[in-house]
């Protein structure tokens, strides 16, 4: 293991490290103070609602729950917690694309000696699979981000434009668009996007990375496809042409542009309307619908996903096995889903919520009324296979945002962005101890 353990000390570039501990008060109430408390790090919204249907439910186990910050935030903190050997939480959220960066640290628990098998069925095929390696499970996924598209139909309708369905439809209805002076563009193409641009390029059929935990020394990279030059190439092509803008995404000028009528279509993942409805200055005005993800075939559908996150047990926590009782559970009943659901607009990939009639049915204000999960984000969902991650996958985000942000600049042509991105990542990964497949 003398590689692996080399390889580890020094994937988590990009999660820089922080002082401190894990933080030991709890922010909700502990029901039964005798039980066994298991301390769980997670950023959900609406939590504390979910946290406390847990422990009123529960008389053998409560959850001790801390928001230790979301994102690199909690990341940076549980990276310092593995290297100091303790501050860890027993439960952590974590997004499905960094599990690997600290399953290959020997940070994360493998669940399948604490009964997770027994509740695979729960979970659709992509979930399970960004979730697991091999016969190894390292989280419970919770809720997922399969892709649609969100749209101003007011602004389509004023330009005579109808939703597209394909990516040359796409190109035709920015065209027409621009054509007719509106003051907007068809939609932005974020330079930072990470996940989002990944996921495009993984609709063409790009599987840039081969990785597996149980063989943490090697791995594969080919991010120069041919899937992905001809999707990068063709965003190249609207943004040299004027038809899209290049706004870095989650800034204060990117979310006033989402909500002011910049942007007529919002390409989103099914956690995008309530990002979008939880925006102050939202237009009362605009009339918003959600449609399927452009396609590049038809007849031949390719679903994909944009975030997602999981509940994994790390290695530090005292009582594992109470440890994974609340991390297949917390979200194991339709109550707590109708939270999550209500409260919080996740969306779910537990099978019992998430193939109810009810979630199926669901009518959202914000779109007229429209079912959104049935005429969208469903299907997506189910057509998801899932998605191998890099286990430095931070630095390869932060180097593709780099190449992309060239190319936008006229620095570099697509094929060039990412011919520079494959050795660049290719050269990290041999300074990091990992034998190139």
């Amino acid at each position: 293991m003398a590689a692996a353990t080399t390889v580890a000390a020094l994937t988590m570039v990009g999660l820089a490290a922080c002082s401190g501990e894990a933080e030991a008060a709890c922010t909700n109430d502990v029901v039964h103070p005798d039980a066994k408390q298991v301390t769980v790090w997670a950023w959900y919204p609406a939590f504390e609602q979910v946290v406390d249907h847990f422990n009123e439910t529960h008389d053998e186990v409560q959850v001790c729950w801390t928001n230790a910050g979301q994102g690199n935030d909690e990341y940076t903190k549980f990276s310092t917690a593995i290297e100091a050997g303790s501050g860890a939480p027993d439960v952590i959220m974590l997004e499905a694309e960094v599990l690997s960066s600290f399953a290959i640290r020997d940070a994360l628990v493998d669940l399948t000696e604490y009964g997770v098998g027994e509740i695979e069925g729960d979970y659709t095929e992509g979930a399970w699979k960004d979730v697991s390696s091999g016969d190894a499970v390292y989280a419970v996924p919770v809720d997922g981000g399969p892709m649609g598209m969100l749209y101003r139909q007011d602004i389509l309708d004023e330009y005579g434009i109808a939703p597209p369905t394909t990516w040359a439809e796409f190109e035709a209805a920015a065209v027409q668009l621009k054509e007719a002076g509106a003051p907007g563009v068809l939609a932005n193409f974020p330079t930072n996007g990470r996940a989002f641009n990944q996921a495009l390029f993984a609709q063409a059929g790009s599987a840039p990375y081969e990785y597996d935990p149980a063989n943490p020394a090697e791995i594969g990279i080919e991010v120069d496809d041919q899937a992905s030059k001809d999707v990068l190439a063709y965003w190249e092509g609207l943004v040299d042409e004027g038809l899209v803008s290049t706004d870095d995404a989650f800034t204060a000028d990117y979310n006033t542009k989402l909500v002011d009528g910049t942007y007529a279509i919002y390409l989103a993942a099914a956690w995008g309307p309530g990002y979008l409805q939880g925006l102050s200055d939202t237009d009362p005005d605009a009339v918003w619908r959600a449609a399927p993800l452009p396609q590049w075939d038809l007849e031949n559908p390719t679903q994909v996903n944009w975030g997602g996150s999981t509940f994994a047990v790390t290695e530090q926590a005292e009582d594992k096995e109470a440890a994974a009782l609340v991390a297949q559970e917390i979200f194991g009943t339709e109550e707590a889903w109708r939270i999550g659901v209500e409260e919080a607009a996740l969306f779910p990939l537990w099978k019992p919520m998430l193939e109810s009639e009810y979630f199926r049915e669901l009518e959202y204000p914000f779109f007229g009324g429209q079912k959104i999960n049935e005429d969208v984000f469903l299907e997506a969902a189910q057509g998801y296979e899932g998605f191998t991650f890099s286990p430095f996958q931070n630095y390869a985000y932060d180097q593709l945002t780099e190449e992309l942000f060239a190319m936008t600049e006229g620095q570099k042509e697509a094929a060039g962005a990412l011919e520079d991105l494959q050795g660049s990542l290719e050269k990290y990964a041999q300074e990091q101890g990992f034998t190139l497949k």
